[in-house]
């Protein structure tokens, strides 16, 4: 059997963001069509030393179907190694024979997927005449948004703030239509006094039950969208901890992407899309950047 091996810097040179942001707007449509499987990830916790491993598999039918699994051990003090916190591998199954076709570098397959969603979920709910993003954090994250934000909002003002400016973001998010939450913060880092009327909140950087970076004034002010509603109701710190349940979730952001929801009701409106990330989304940008690969030559094929 010989299996595709995908090095960091192939995922990098064959993942564009424009790519990655339409695959991205495929899949969470097709997921809200009921095309594919998408069940709860099983995290587990290292007795010492704050790290814990994530298992995510997902599973797409049709012509060519195909498993995959993204196995991902997240190590919250590696930015102070130089590292990303995300460090793991993305395997490809061929979905009849279960035959593994490919493994890919899981560091730059979650940092370029988890912007591109932030980048349709703008796109879905911001204001259309959206001109000034505050992007909150200092790490890879927020690298790949910085990308993701000027993908969709060709022209718009960027502002960024991390811990290391020093006090509180509020000066980075006065009139921002956009802001995008990517630290590893376990309690909020923002308030909702310091927000404009009708902003649209990326909240990406907590992705278990235990951490938040919103305030619950801001949850509660706010029409909320998850990318999976099952997953936001188990993992989603923002939601749980502000003592939020399924009734105040407005949808799925799928189901404003296939039109089933109106998403922005006005203007005025504060829109929050928490972002957990998905198994479908390793597994679409997992087969656009093998089938890219395999077009350019490019990869290491393995006997294994």
């Amino acid at each position: 059997m010989s299996v595709l091996v995908l090095a960091e810097h192939d995922v990098r040179d064959l993942l564009s963001m424009d790519e990655c942001i339409a695959a991205m707007d495929d899949v969470l449509r097709a997921l809200a069509r009921g095309e594919l499987h998408q069940p709860l990830r099983p995290v587990t916790r290292a007795p010492e030393g704050g790290t814990l491993m994530g298992l995510m598999p997902a599973w797409r039918g049709g012509e060519g179907s195909a498993w995959s699994l993204k196995e991902i051990v997240i190590a919250p003090d590696n930015p102070a190694r130089g590292l990303d916190t995300h460090q793991g591998a993305v395997l490809l199954h061929d979905g009849e024979t279960g035959e593994l076709r490919a493994l890919l570098n899981a560091s730059a397959i979650t940092e370029i997927r988890t912007a591109a969603v932030s980048a349709v979920a703008t796109r879905a709910l911001a204001r259309p005449a959206a001109s000034v993003v505050a992007i909150l954090g200092g790490g890879v994250q927020a690298r790949s948004h910085d990308a993701a934000m000027r993908a969709v909002l060709p022209g718009a003002e960027i502002r960024s703030w991390t811990r290391a400016d020093g006090g509180t973001p509020e000066e980075a998010l006065r009139d921002a239509d956009v802001v995008c939450t990517c630290t590893s913060a376990r309690e909020p880092i923002l308030e909702h006094g310091w927000l404009a009327a009708g902003t649209h909140v990326n909240a990406v950087g907590s992705s278990v039950p235990t951490a938040r970076e919103l305030d619950e004034a801001t949850m509660r002010a706010a029409s909320v969208f998850v990318d999976r509603r099952e997953s936001a109701l188990n993992e989603a710190g923002d939601l749980l901890l502000a003592g939020l349940g399924d009734a105040d979730i407005a949808a799925e952001l799928g189901e404003v992407l296939e039109g089933t929801h109106p998403g922005r009701a006005a203007d005025d409106e504060l829109t929050v899309f928490k972002s957990l990330g998905l198994g479908v989304e390793d597994l679409a940008a997992a087969e656009l950047v093998v089938r890219k690969a395999r077009e350019q030559g490019r990869g290491t094929a393995v006997e294994l």
